[in-house]
C-alpha cells in the first residue's frame, strides 16, 4: 500500500482553513498514487486547543467541517486526528482521537491512551484516555494505530515507565501487525529529533514491524513543532524522513520500504530554523505582518533582528537605536552596520533629553539618595515607552531581545527591555546566542564581528559590563542548565565543581525574579524546560534547596 504522511501546519480553531488544507493535501496524495493519507494529531482543530475544548461550539464547529471532509474526499482513505465525544458516563467528556474514513464512510476511531501532563502538556485536564488496543485491518493490511505519547512508554527506552501501560506492547501482544502508525503533535526541543529517531528505530526493530510517524509542523504560541515525519522498516532502518520546520508530504510504499541515509538536521540548523519558523508563525497567526525591535549594537538584538528578517523579510522589520548618555559610539555604529547589511529600515531616537527630564522630575523625591540601578531602569523604561508607541502607531509587533541567561537571573527591566509581544531568544542561553550568531555568519558576515567580540554590556552606566554583576556566562550557563533543566539541587551543582557562594547567588536570583518572568513576553521554547507555560513555580515561596 502506498501511504502519504502529510505534516501540515494548522491554525488552532481555523476549521475552514484547516479543512481546506486537509482536503487539498489528501487529494494531492491521491494524485501521487497513495491509498492512505495520514495527518497529524488533532490536525483538524490544531494542537493544543487548550480550554477551547470546554466550549461546546468548538466541537460543533469541528464536526461540521469533519462531516464535509468525510463526504467530499473520495478515492483515498484518510487517517486524521480529531476531537471526539466520549460515550462513557463517567470521566472526561472528550477523546483525543485518530479517525479513519474513506468514501463517505467512517471506518474506525482510535483514542489516545497515554495523556501527558508534564511540561507544556495538560491533556488529562480535557480528555478521557482510550482503553482498548487500537487496531484496524485496511485492505488486508493490519494497522496498529497510536497517538503521540502512546509511543513513548517502551520499557527498554523508559525503564521507569511513567505510565502503567504500554499501548505498543499491548497491540503486538494481541494482534499480528503489518504496520505501526503514530500520529503526533510532538514539540521540538534541541536534541529531541535524534532521541525520536533512536526510540522509533528501536521499537520497530524490537517488534519487527515497520513504523510510520506523522508529526505536526509549525509554531503555536511558545511551542515549536518540527515535523520531521519518519518511516522505519521492521529492522529499525530509516526509510523516509520529511522536512524539518516546513510542511511536507512523505510518500512510502509499505511493501517496498528502502533504507535511506538521511539524518536529523544538526543542532544549530535545527535551532535556527525552529526560531525562524516560530517567529514567522507567531507574528502571522496573531494577525501581524510587521515587527520592530530596539537595536542596541549588542549581540542579542543583532541575532533577534537577523531571525526576524529571515522569518518575515527585511521589508517588514524596523530597527530602532535609542542611545543614552552611556551608549558607546561603537555600539551605534554596529547597529547601523547590521541594519545596512540586512536592508531594514533603521531609525535613531536618542533618549538623553527624556532621561534628563525624568531625573529632574524625580530629583525632589530622590534627594539624599545616591544613584543606583533605579536610574539604569529609567533608561530601559524610556526605551520601552518609545518602542511600544512605535508598535502601536505602525500596527507592528514589538520583539524583545533578552536571552535565557538574563531572564533567569533577572538581568532585565520590567516595563523596559522586557516590553513587547514576543521574546524570540528568551529560551536561548547566552553562550548559545554566540554559537548561533556564528552559525548565522557561517557563509558571510551578517552580524558585525565587533558585535561578537566586545564584552557584553547593557550600557546603562559608565563602563558597565555584564560580568561586573554576574558570573561569567561560561560559568553561569552550566549552573542554570543544571538547576532549571536537570533539576539538580544546590549541593549537587556544587559537586560539579562550581563555587558554593556563586551557585547560591544564582539560585537566589532565579527565585527572586520569578515575578518578572510571569510578566514577560511569550518566548519560543527550544530547551527541555523553558520559562513560561511549561514551568510552574510559585512566586511567593521559601524553599532553600
Amino acid at each position: 500500500m502506498k501511504i502519504a504522511l502529510l505534516q501540515i501546519n494548522p491554525v488552532i480553531g481555523d476549521f475552514s482553513g484547516n479543512a481546506a488544507l486537509i482536503r487539498k493535501e489528501a487529494l494531492r496524495a491521491k494524485e501521487m498514487g497513495a491509498q492512505l493519507a495520514i495527518f497529524p494529531e488533532l490536525a483538524l482543530c490544531g494542537y493544543p486547543p487548550l480550554d477551547y475544548l470546554e466550549h461546546a461550539s468548538f466541537l460543533q464547529a469541528q464536526n461540521t467541517h469533519l462531516d464535509g471532509l468525510i463526504k467530499e474526499i473520495r478515492g483515498i482513505a484518510v487517517l486524521c486526528g480529531i476531537i471526539s465525544r466520549s460515550q462513557a458516563h463517567q470521566g472526561k467528556p472528550l477523546h483525543n482521537t485518530a479517525l479513519l474514513f474513506r468514501d463517505g464512510e467512517t471506518l474506525h476511531a482510535s483514542h489516545k491512551k497515554l495523556l501527558p501532563t508534564y511540561d507544556v502538556f495538560d491533556e488529562s485536564r480535557y480528555f478521557q484516555p482510550g482503553t482498548s488496543s487500537q487496531f484496524f485491518c485496511l485492505d488486508g493490511l493490519n494497522l496498529g494505530l497510536t497517538i503521540c505519547e502512546d509511543l513513548f512508554n517502551d520499557i527498554d527506552a523508559f525503564p521507569g515507565q511513567p505510565y502503567a501501560t504500554d499501548p505498543v506492547a499491548e497491540l503486538k501482544a494481541h494482534h499480528d501487525l503489518d504496520l505501526l502508525i503514530n500520529i503526533a503533535a510532538s514539540p521540538f526541543t534541541m536534541g529531541k529529533q535524534h532521541q525520536r529517531h533512536q526510540l522509533f528505530a528501536a521499537i520497530s526493530r524490537k517488534y519487527g514491524v515497520p513504523l510510520l510517524y506523522c508529526n505536526q509542523v509549525g509554531g503555536q504560541d511558545s511551542i515549536l513543532f518540527d515535523g520531521t515525519s519518519l518511516a522505519f522498516d521492521g529492522q529499525g532502518r530509516l526509510c523516509g524522513q520529511a522536512d524539518s520546520f516546513g510542511q511536507d508530504l512523505l510518500l512510502v510504499d509499505s511493501n517496498h520500504l528502502t533504507p535511506v541515509a538521511k539524518q536529523p538536521v544538526d543542532k544549530m540548523t535545527a535551532l535556527h530554523d525552529g526560531l525562524v519558523m516560530g517567529t514567522r508563525d507567531y507574528v502571522r497567526k496573531c494577525g501581524f505582518s510587521k515587527v520592530l525591535l530596539g537595536l542596541s549594537g549588542g549581540i542579542d538584538s543583532a541575532l533577534t533582528c537577523v531571525l526576524a528578517c529571515q522569518a518575515l523579510g527585511p521589508e517588514n522589520v524596523l530597527g530602532v537605536a535609542l542611545p543614552s548618555p552611556y551608549s558607546s559610539p561603537g555600539s551605534l555604529a554596529d547597529a547601523r552596520r547590521l541594519a545596512e547589511t540586512l536592508g531594514i529600515r533603521f531609525e535613531i531616537l536618542p533618549i538623553n533629553a527624556l532621561f534628563d527630564s525624568c531625573k529632574q522630575s524625580l530629583a525632589p523625591l530622590f534627594a539624599g539618595y545616591p544613584e543606583d540601578v533605579t536610574e539604569q531602569n529609567i533608561q530601559a523604561r524610556i526605551r520601552g515607552v518609545l518602542l511600544m508607541a512605535l508598535a502601536n502607531k505602525y500596527r507592528a509587533l514589538l520583539l524583545t531581545t533578552g536571552n535565557k541567561s538574563e531572564l533567569a537571573v533577572g538581568y532585565c527591566t520590567l516595563y523596559g527591555d522586557m516590553s513587547g509581544g514576543l521574546a524570540v531568544i528568551s529560551d536561548v542561553p547566552k553562550m548559545l546566542v554566540y554559537e548561533l550568531s556564528r552559525y548565522v555568519n557561517r557563509e558571510q558576515e551578517i552580524i558585525p564581528a565587533t558585535t561578537l567580540s566586545k564584552p557584553p554590556s547593557a550600557e546603562l552606566a559608565p563602563n558597565q559590563r555584564d560580568q561586573d554583576d554576574l558570573p561569567p556566562y561560561e560559568v553561569l550557563d552550566p549552573i542554570l542548565a543544571a538547576y532549571l533543566e536537570e533539576h539538580k539541587s544546590i549541593a549537587e551543582i556544587v559537586k560539579l565543581g562550581f563555587a558554593e557562594e556563586v551557585v547560591r547567588d544564582v539560585v537566589r536570583r532565579i527565585k527572586t525574579n520569578e515575578h518578572k518572568r510571569k510578566q514577560a513576553a511569550m518566548g519560543l521554547k527550544v530547551t527541555s524546560k523553558a520559562f513560561g507555560f511549561g514551568r510552574r513555580y510559585p512566586t511567593a515561596e521559601g524553599f532553600q534547596g
